[in-house]
């Protein structure tokens, strides 16, 4: 069996000849320790970046979540999405602290079972966020639509709601068994430590294009594709509404909503395709890996890392519900 890891962070000691790889990728690249003082920089920044985000996400989506279930006005079909797409992000700023102890440690001290489900979550936030807006674009799309022939949507209901976001969250945790399968802790054999990450079978390169591929089709290319559709024929029945004047336009609190859906996916796929056009650059050349090459992999994972704690700003800023629900949540009231 060959390892890979993919969650952790850690950095190599000097005069080790080791493989090197991004986190949450598995790309593994033969590295050789002549960058010291880079190592060290990247060594003590990340655990500050980690937890900022680690700090920020948990505070942020808790707040999301708390005001959703606590709030009567907040129970709607979208605010259903949002709240599990807060969870799922919460859930991944939980066990964050984790990544950051095993980046310091520079060794896996937490066991097989809890590195299987460390990364299970590192790899569920990957497919998540992108499954959960995807709904959330199917539902806009389904409004537009009933809008613009002004017909009744009987079957959106807040329980469909929680149907719905009941089977992404199996379905990704199907997508994601696989990683949870090939997950555990091994010896480096270049220090000796234990590590925690995919054991892949041999050929080991032939799995880890396999996996990569995987990844980017289930995680990216299909749900992506699904969204750019949806959304362009979203505008095209906008542009027809607006050309006809017998049609009605979609009130304001509608459009509010649509625009931000749009802008919350939009930050999505910011902090996300990097990520992903990583993989189709690991597939497709052999890059020989240098100090701006390393830095460049863990901007890349630290983007993707950030959407989690990204969200319930944009919420605040984009939803007046969302705004004056958190004022109420922050305001101390007597007994």
């Amino acid at each position: 069996m060959e390892n890979v890891s993919v969650h952790s962070a850690e950095l190599p000691a000097c005069n080790d000849s080791v493989d090197f790889y991004s986190p949450r990728s598995g790309n593994r690249t033969d590295l050789n320790c002549t960058h010291t003082s880079g190592y060290y920089d990247l060594y003590v920044i990340l655990p500050v970046i980690y937890s900022i985000i680690c700090a920020v996400g948990l505070t942020g989506n808790t707040a999301v979540i708390y005001v959703i279930l606590k709030a009567p006005k907040m129970k709607t079909v979208t605010n259903m999405f949002i709240l599990n797409l807060a969870i799922a992000d919460d859930l991944f700023t939980l066990v964050l602290p984790i990544s950051i102890a095993e980046h310091l440690l520079s060794y896996w001290p937490f066991g097989e079972v809890l590195c299987k489900v460390i990364l299970s979550i590192d790899h569920y936030n990957i497919f998540s966020s992108i499954y959960f807006l995807t709904v959330m674009s199917i539902d806009r799309y389904l409004v537009v639509l009933a809008t613009v022939r002004s017909k009744r949507m009987p079957y959106r209901t807040y329980r469909a709601a929680k149907i719905i976001s009941f089977c992404v969250w199996i379905l990704v945790i199907l997508i994601v068994i696989p990683f949870t399968v090939f997950a555990g802790v091994y010896v480096n054999p270049f220090d000796g430590r234990k590590r925690c990450g995919l054991s892949l079978p041999n050929p080991e390169t032939l799995w880890f294009r396999t996996s990569r591929i995987y990844t980017l089709i289930l995680g990216f290319a299909i749900p992506v594709s699904t969204i750019c559709i949806l959304y362009t024929m979203m505008l095209y029945r906008l542009r027809n509404m607006r050309l006809n004047s017998n049609a009605k336009a979609l009130d304001k609190a509608k459009k509010k909503v649509t625009i931000m859906v749009f802008i919350v996916l939009a930050v999505c796929l910011f902090c996300w395709t990097p990520f992903h056009l990583s993989t189709i650059v690991a597939l497709t050349t052999d890059l020989k890996t240098t100090p701006l090459l390393i830095g460049l992999s863990y901007f890349i994972t630290s983007l993707s890392y950030a959407n989690s704690c990204l969200n319930p700003f944009l919420y605040a800023f984009l939803d007046d519900s969302f705004r004056k629900a958190f004022k109420k949540m922050l305001e101390c009231r007597p007994a």
